[in-house]
């Protein structure tokens, strides 16, 4: 089984950026952890601060990964090419956040991505990633 996690905007950024939100952890740390609990499962990583790089590698990926998991930032809120990239590929795609959109601003509630993705999880901290990828696991 081939997984990819995508991680957009600000998100090279954790384990520094608001610590309060997104925890002290960085997320190469956090996907080592992962590659060794779901040690039979292919893990690949992808970050972006570009909105354009992240829908080219849904687009190369889209056709080959048994699922992708995508944080796609404050994209989530903006970006109908990205919701679009989503829909024109076969891998299914779940949406994931580390923090719960729904308790913060109020521009976060909205998502463009949502309607698209196979499912979302959000606000269980980076354990969000982890969830998505035991759903893949059980599919």
């Amino acid at each position: 089984m081939k997984i990819l996690i995508i991680n957009g905007p600000n998100l090279n950024l954790l384990g520094i950026r608001e610590p309060n939100i997104y925890g002290n952890q960085t997320f190469e740390t956090y996907l080592k952890n992962l590659k060794i609990k779901f040690k039979n499962i292919q893990i690949s990583y992808f970050q972006s601060n570009i909105e354009g790089e992240l829908i080219n590698e849904i687009h190369e990926k889209g056709f080959s990964y048994d699922g992708i998991i995508l944080n796609a930032g404050a994209y989530t809120h903006t970006s109908i090419a990205i919701a679009d990239a989503i829909k024109s590929i076969t891998t299914p795609v779940i949406e994931v956040h580390i923090s719960n959109t729904f308790t913060r601003e109020k521009y976060r509630k909205k998502s463009y991505l949502s309607p698209v993705c196979k499912g979302i999880i959000s606000g269980f901290g980076l354990k969000s990633y982890e969830m998505a990828i035991t759903y893949f696991e059980l599919q």
